[in-house]
């Protein structure tokens, strides 16, 4: 079957983190209007804790990457709070720059380790 770039990359991300499943992993996903991340348990594929753009686009108006940024502090600010610092970043099949590359600089900030 064939496969898109897209999913080829994904499939090629997520391969090397199946190696290390003691950490959680902070999954992105981006739509068109907003950025979502999530911090899921390696071992059970559960869920921890998840935050979105949504939760202060309506507060301010500011720039989309800014907006990634503070979505990358806000989750570290939570996992920090339940005691994770150590996650894996799972950029699925998005290349690593715009949004993407601002949710992990605004976790590095916040305090997660990767």
């Amino acid at each position: 079957m064939k496969q898109t770039r897209a999913q080829a990359r994904k499939i090629r991300t997520r391969a090397n983190m199946k190696k290390v499943l003691t950490k959680p992993r902070l999954t992105i996903f981006r739509s068109n209007r907003y950025i979502y991340a999530q911090l899921i348990d390696g071992q059970k594929g559960k869920t921890i804790l998840g935050v979105s753009e949504k939760e202060f686009a309506a507060d301010e108006k500011i720039k989309r990457i800014e907006a990634a940024k503070k979505l990358g502090s806000l989750i570290a600010k939570k996992a920090i709070a339940k005691k994770i610092k150590e996650v894996i970043f799972d950029r699925g099949a998005y290349k690593y720059h715009g949004r993407v590359k601002a949710v992990a600089e605004g976790a590095r900030e916040g305090g997660l380790k990767f």
